[in-house]
């Protein structure tokens, strides 16, 4: 008797599991399903039935660079992350063999088929929208898995060396014209001021004569400055004749 009570108390404790709070477990009697276990101590009795725990937390996988070809035909090495959870434990366990497997290949496949379908320009400016609609790709997929995918983030673009160099050209021949633009613009407005200044010496009295005396001052003030005036011929004849009077 003692024995028969000894055996039920082994297999009593062993049929205690413990789900944890961020865990849930499917549960199989006979190999069938019967049902989904909520976090806490829960009886599974041995050999004819038995349970996988889900982990139902936030998770990060690391999709390792992929080769892709971008739509203007650059060979390109993308890789990135992408976060999603498991919001329904039964169709985790029983749609899909191994659904951590399954996700980072899924987003390995898309990543290459969605950078294939844009420029390289568009790769390099608009991660954050290729990302998104990988995200939307990826997560239409698995929801018949019960996942769900979070976000997607473009962690790096590797670009051949050949490439980098052209995009180097091309940022200093860029950077070049936007110096000749501003230059030129900078010329027209400096030539607009200087006809209004001229206009203004010209139709206002005595305005020319002040600025020339503002000049003489401001040349001046420097003792190592010569200052030669041109003075026309028949004044200096008119002082002459003055002169022998």
């Amino acid at each position: 008797m003692g024995i028969l009570i000894g055996l039920v108390l082994v297999v009593l404790v062993s049929s205690i599991k413990q789900i944890n709070q961020y865990q849930k477990g499917v549960k199989f009697s006979f190999g069938k399903f019967t049902g989904v276990m909520e976090p806490g101590w829960r009886l599974v009795i041995p050999v004819f039935q038995g349970y996988q725990k889900v982990d139902m937390r936030v998770k990060a996988v690391d999709v390792p660079d992929q080769e892709a070809i971008t739509k203007d035909n650059i060979s390109v090495r993308v890789n990135a992350v992408i976060y999603y959870k498991v919001v329904d434990a039964e169709k985790a366990i029983i749609e899909v063999e191994d659904f951590y497997h399954a996700v980072s290949q899924l987003a390995q496949t898309t990543m290459r088929n969605v950078t294939g379908e844009v420029n390289l320009d568009e790769l390099l400016s608009r991660r954050d929208e290729i990302a998104e609609k990988i995200r939307l790709i990826v997560d239409k997929a698995t929801d018949a898995w019960g996942v769900q995918v979070q976000s997607v983030e473009l962690k790096d673009v590797t670009l051949p060396e050949e490439m980098k160099r052209v995009i180097g050209r091309q940022a200093e021949a860029e950077r070049e014209k936007r110096a000749v633009i501003i230059k030129a613009e900078g010329e027209v407005v400096a030539s607009e001021n200087l006809a209004k200044a001229a206009k203004t010496l010209a139709t206002s009295e005595g305005a020319l004569h002040l600025r020339t005396l503002s000049t003489i001052n401001d040349l001046s003030s420097d003792q190592s400055n010569t200052v030669i005036f041109a003075v026309p011929l028949e004044i200096l004849r008119a002082i002459e004749r003055i002169g022998k009077k």
